[in-house]
Formats: C-alpha cells, structure tokens, sequence
C-alpha cells in the first residue's frame, strides 16, 4: 500500500503512472455530491439545527412582539442555515470533483484531496475486507479493511474514510452510483488476484553424496 502527493500529469486520470502491462482498469468513478454532502458533512442534520433555532426564537418572541417582528427575528437563523448549508454543499461539490476511484483486476486507487491531492494505492493482497453500506437511492460506501503496519490518516483521508472508524483508518469509496454493482465488481477481481497462485523462486537443494 502507498501514497502519495500528485504534482505532476496524470498519464491517465486517477492514476499517478499508466497501468503496469496487463493490469485492466474495471470501473472509474467519482463521489455523488448531493449524496456526499448528506452523509459525509451531515447536511439534512445542520438545516434541521438551524431551523429548530429558528422556531425557537419565533416561539420565544412571539407572545412579546407583534406577529411580523417575531417573524423577522427568526429569519437570521434562516439565513445562516442557508449560508451554512450553501458552504456545505460546495465543499461536497468540489470534493467530489476532485476525486477520481479506480477499480482494477490488481488494486484499488483513490486519488482524494481538493487542496491536498494524494492518491491511496491499496493492492488487494493487502486488503482483509470491504463492507458495502447501501441506500435507498442507489448510492453507497464501500469501505476497505486493510492489512500490514501501514497506518492511514483519519483526517487526510476525511471524507473518504468509513465514518469514526478514526484508530483504525478504513479509506472508502464514498457515496458511488451504483454502488452494489461496483462491489460485486471489486469482490469478483479481488477474489481472482488473491487466488492467482504466487511463484516463488527457491534455492536448489545441495546434494547429498553417496556413501
């Protein structure tokens, strides 16, 4: 597994050098960002607060102030949550953008980061496990289980990462169209890389003389 900051041209996009020969590219794919910034940035969560501030403070003027005065002080709250979310909503927007997966016969490549681009090279010999969580719209998160001493930055890796799995960083294909398509995918060509058989080179045995 490895990582690393991308600088230069992308040979091929989401990839920082062409494929070696005869590894096949499966699938490509980006984030959906409606998706991305309901699930990862808790948008639907962040409106909800701002409107309970928002009835709140009607509530609480309302017996106080004339109907259209307990009206106008609650719409400050209204127009924070509109800024707020907006702000939400492009940064979903332009994570999502700048993401590239990839899905091969040999890896999985997760070029991530807006400011930051890196990309994640996790082969599947080192992968333990992959989780898929579905939803009702198609979209999904598969999450990747991996093995070794390398350890993956929760914050880095954020949003692109199984959700408080923060210890032991899972990095995540976040939020895919058609996501149970592209597991299966991915579990069919990890599956035939993991049972390819390995050839090793040994050392030939010393002779024994004859007595």
């Amino acid at each position: 597994m490895s990582h690393h900051d991308d600088f230069e041209i992308e040979p091929v996009e989401g990839l920082p050098a062409e494929p070696p020969k005869g590894e096949e590219i499966l699938w490509q794919g980006r984030p959906d960002w409606w998706a991305l910034s309901i699930e990862a940035l808790s948008l639907k969560w962040v409106a909800g607060y701002f409107i309970l501030l928002a009835v709140w403070r009607f509530i609480s003027v309302v017996d106080l102030l004339p109907l259209g005065q307990a009206i106008g002080s609650a719409v400050p709250f209204v127009m924070l949550g509109l800024l707020v979310c907006g702000l939400l909503t492009l940064v979903a927007y332009v994570q999502a953008r700048a993401t590239m997966y990839t899905v091969t016969d040999a890896r999985v490549v997760m070029r991530i980061g807006a400011a930051l681009t890196i990309t994640l090279n996790l082969p599947y010999t080192q992968v333990s496990n992959a989780m898929l969580d579905l939803r009702k719209r198609g979209t999904g998160t598969i999450a990747l289980e991996t093995m070794g001493d390398t350890r993956l930055s929760y914050l880095v890796c954020w949003p692109h990462v199984r959700p408080w799995h923060i210890k032991h960083t899972q990095p995540a294909l976040r939020c895919i169209p058609q996501a149970e398509k592209v597991a299966a995918l991915l579990a069919e060509a990890a599956e035939a890389r993991i049972s390819m058989p390995q050839i090793v080179r040994v050392a030939p045995q010393n002779a024994v003389a004859a007595e």
